[in-house]
């Protein structure tokens, strides 16, 4: 059976992920799969929206990319995981600026690439079984997918504060924090299936996130632009100020140092593309560090929870953010 099951049924173009047993991690084929599927219902006229879900029975919509595989290429020459981030980050584009409506039912665990595959559609329905997270900091990585285009385009700093801690959202909050769309309660979701061109019928009204009692420290701790000058206000502040350094103290200085600056210069950029651009950048060199292999070994491969990071060099970070040359990702073939 397919990773990536692809049909049309009433004049929606469905896309179900099926990857159970890896909680539907994208591969590098399962990207271009839907690619492929998007850029033929974009100019079908049968097709009139796109659904996409992942396989009933399954804990999780998508649980992010294939990161033990990418991390097997980044300690060799890194050519595989170079192909993927650039097909998975064609189909983030394609997804960006897909004119139907493009309906994502992000049911439970949503983290790193099931964000990806969702947060840059028109409509992302949650439900109380939702979490969403981009917890990269934490292997070496940095939450790439488009997150240097969404994350600063959160209220505030909220964006800065989920990118560096790896902070979760549940159910609701997710639609608070602006990620999800709407809020559908799981016994309501076979019916929406059914009618999704009503999703407002189905769409329940959500309370105040629980974060919102802390925007004040967030707002004032993660609007500085050096991890020194956040971590130093952090200390400063209340108890949850403090917890959220001391999380801080164990993720990678280099991925978060890049992840600043990634952010920083996304809410500056106006094209989609452009961030794309420069997250193809990074992920093309930072899947070669020590740091990531040193955190894939740790959280994924080992499971031991104890990573041993690199000392952040100065100047270093610049250059993550260099021209590739002929090299930069281009999307010849996706409107802009």
């Amino acid at each position: 059976m397919s990773e990536v099951i692809t049909r049309i049924e009433h004049g929606i173009g469905r896309i179900t992920l099926n990857r159970p047993q890896a909680l539907h991690a994208l591969t590098t084929q399962m990207c271009a799969d839907i690619d492929a599927a998007l850029t033929a219902w974009e100019n079908d006229t049968a097709v009139t929206a796109v659904l996409v879900d992942h396989a009933e029975g399954t804990r999780g919509f998508c649980a992010g990319g294939d990161i033990r595989k990418v991390a097997q290429s980044g300690r060799t020459d890194g050519v595989e995981a170079r192909e993927f981030f650039a097909v998975e980050y064609t189909m983030n584009a394609r997804i960006k600026r897909f004119t139907k409506p493009y309906i994502a039912i992000i049911d439970g665990i949503t983290m790193g690439g099931g964000v990806g595959l969702s947060v840059h559609g028109s409509h992302r329905i949650a439900t109380e079984r939702t979490v969403f997270a981009m917890p990269e900091t934490g292997i070496g990585l940095f939450p790439d997918v488009g997150g240097g285009w969404f994350l600063p385009r959160l209220d505030g700093e909220l964006g800065t504060w989920l990118a560096l801690t790896g902070a979760q959202l549940r159910g609701s909050d997710v639609v608070a924090a602006g990620i999800a769309t709407h809020f559908v309660p799981m016994d309501r979701i076979d019916a929406l299936k059914a009618d999704i061109t009503a999703i407002d019928r189905y769409a329940e009204a959500v309370p105040p996130a629980a974060y919102t009692k802390h925007m004040d420290t967030i707002n004032r701790c993660f609007g500085h632009d050096t991890m020194t000058a956040i971590s130093i206000a952090l200390n400063s502040g209340d108890d949850w100020a403090r917890e959220q350094a001391q999380i801080l103290t164990k993720r990678s200085p280099q991925s978060l140092a890049v992840s600043l600056r990634q952010l920083r210069e996304g809410r500056k950029l106006d094209s989609f593309e452009d961030v794309m651009r420069m997250e193809y950048r990074i992920a093309s060199r930072i899947t070669s560090t020590k740091d990531f292999s040193e955190g894939v070994r740790a959280v994924i491969e080992d499971k031991d929870q104890a990573p041993v990071w690199a000392e952040l060099t100065e100047g270093a970070i610049e250059a993550f953010f260099q021209s590739l040359g002929n090299m930069d990702l281009q999307f010849p073939d996706i409107s802009t």
